[in-house]
């Protein structure tokens, strides 16, 4: 008789972590509160207009090659995956406009509109430097703390991840230029973190985006969700949707299964949880030791930035745009610090235009574009002013998207679809809303997550943003393999 697994979400995490499972032996069994897979990547549409709602750029294809490999599948059979050139276009309030390209020599002629100082090259080798350090550390083993990360590198090694700086002041030693600094510290919102405080080791971002580069699935990114859904069927996964958890059901020091809100009890030798560390703790587990544990947790490992998304299908195209776009704001520290340490939506954001029918037809109408408007906003848990005017904050980034080259915006919408803080958190359960899980801290946490394996406990594990090695597709969908290899580790034999 096979060891059962639940799974508890059917996000990109727990999708990778129940097609592990399966192929690792136990019959799994996911339990997800919507009506579709996929968690925040998903999909909307309307007047022939279709959008990504949550992920749009892929990043570290590699993760998922892994996956498919895991189970004896080739990625390729189930994805059409095309790399975007050039891969990001910026824009600056003083005018200025870059193309992010993955090319070093056209980087280079790019960087030249700004300054003939910045040593690109030496930046690109110290990132590089420390991706290629993560692939023997970060992005093999499920980490915990430092201690765990010195298992696996020398103390010259750990140097080599420049500890002592943050991801800005990282980036400020090799550029000194304002454009190329706000640009690239960017980057680590990838992960939903502030590059003042974030630890300098995510400067791998910068290799990550422009070594590896980065891409798109055709036919939209809800084409991954889908794929691995082919994949649990497969496998002979059973997925519940519309199947909300009312609880874990904890015996002793055991987590020995879920129930649902139905009054359903799925018995388990394993429960995973794709809903982040502390909601499960706080609404899951109805003890008192998960509540305080909860709020431990809170004090070090603080809820990532949520978002405001507005999906827009304009009956025009925007010749300035490519597929993906940046529109900076004027002054990145005080960005940054209304959203982490003022709680306060930015006065001046930066947004993301993320328009796939440049890459793909399908996606809008003919002499249409499909905009994917990003404005990230603090986590529900950190405004002070408690709730915030949406309708007056869309209105702020219009103006600036308009006041930027986007003349005529507001006229040209004839769709449009909105997605707040507070929908993300009714949606998914994330702390706060918050869109990448846990926002890495160089003084609070060193940038770690929190353990995907539970410490009050046995059987109970956690897969996804808030957990190592964090936000994003590439990040979560492998926490959902490197939890699997907890769980073949510390639960024994999977047959019995």
């Amino acid at each position: 008789m096979k060891k059962q697994a639940v799974v508890v979400g059917a996000g990109l995490a727990g999708m990778s972590a129940a097609i592990r499972l399966a192929g690792d032996g136990y019959a799994v069994t996911m339990l997800e509160q919507n009506g579709n897979v996929g968690g925040k990547l998903n999909q909307r549409s309307g007047k022939g207009f279709t959008f990504d709602t949550g992920p749009s750029i892929l990043t570290m294809p590699w993760v998922l090659e892994q996956l498919f490999s895991s189970v004896h599948r080739r990625l390729e059979d189930y994805l059409e995956i095309e790399r975007i050139e050039p891969q990001w276009r910026t824009f600056f309030e003083d005018g200025t406009e870059l193309d992010v390209k993955g090319d070093l020599p056209g980087m280079l002629d790019e960087f030249k509109k700004v300054s003939d100082q910045a040593d690109f090259v030496e930046l690109f080798s110290y990132s590089k430097k420390m991706y290629d350090l993560c692939l023997d550390s970060f992005y093999k083993y499920s980490l915990e703390d430092l201690k765990d990360l010195k298992k696996y590198h020398t103390m010259s090694e750990l140097l080599k991840m420049d500890p002592l700086n943050t991801v800005a002041s990282g980036t400020k030693k090799h550029l000194n230029n304002k454009h190329l600094e706000q640009l690239f510290n960017y980057m680590v919102m990838y992960v939903g973190s502030n590059p003042y405080e974030a630890p300098a080791v995510f400067n791998q971002m910068i290799y990550v985006q422009m070594g590896i580069g980065i891409y798109y699935v055709k036919g939209g990114m809800y084409k991954i969700a889908e794929a691995m859904q082919a994949l649990l069927d497969e496998l002979r996964v059973t997925v519940h949707v519309n199947s909300p958890v009312e609880r874990v059901v904890v015996e002793g020091k055991r987590a020995v299964g879920v129930e649902t809100k139905d009054g359903t009890f799925y018995p388990a030798d394993v429960v995973v949880s794709n809903l982040e560390v502390i909601p499960t703790y706080q609404n899951l587990v109805p003890d008192k030791k998960a509540g305080k544990q909860a709020k431990k947790l809170n004090d070090s490992f603080v809820p990532s930035v949520s978002g405001l998304v507005l999906l827009l299908g304009v009956n025009r195209e925007y010749e300035s745009l490519k597929h993906h776009n940046f529109f900076f704001s004027e002054d990145p520290e005080r960005e940054f610090a209304q959203m982490f340490k003022d709680g306060v939506p930015p006065e001046d954001p930066t947004i993301y235009v993320g328009v796939s029918s440049k890459s793909d037809a399908s996606q809008a109408p003919e002499g249409k574009d499909n905009l994917f408007v990003l404005t990230h906003v603090p986590p529900l848990t950190k405004n002070p002013a408690g709730k915030t005017d949406w309708d007056a904050y869309r209105e702020v980034v219009l103006d600036k998207l308009e006041r930027m080259g986007l003349d005529g915006l507001r006229d040209s919408i004839e769709f449009e679809y909105r997605f707040t803080p507070e929908d993300l958190q009714s949606l998914y359960g994330p702390n706060g809303g918050s869109i990448y899980g846990i926002a890495a801290d160089r003084k609070k946490n060193g940038g770690f997550k929190i353990p995907s394996k539970s410490d009050l406990y046995e059987g109970l594990y956690f897969v996804g943003g808030s957990t190592h090695p964090g936000g994003g597709v590439p990040m979560v969908t492998l926490s959902g393999q490197l939890t699997a290899d907890l769980i073949k580790k510390h639960e024994g034999a999977v047959n019995v």
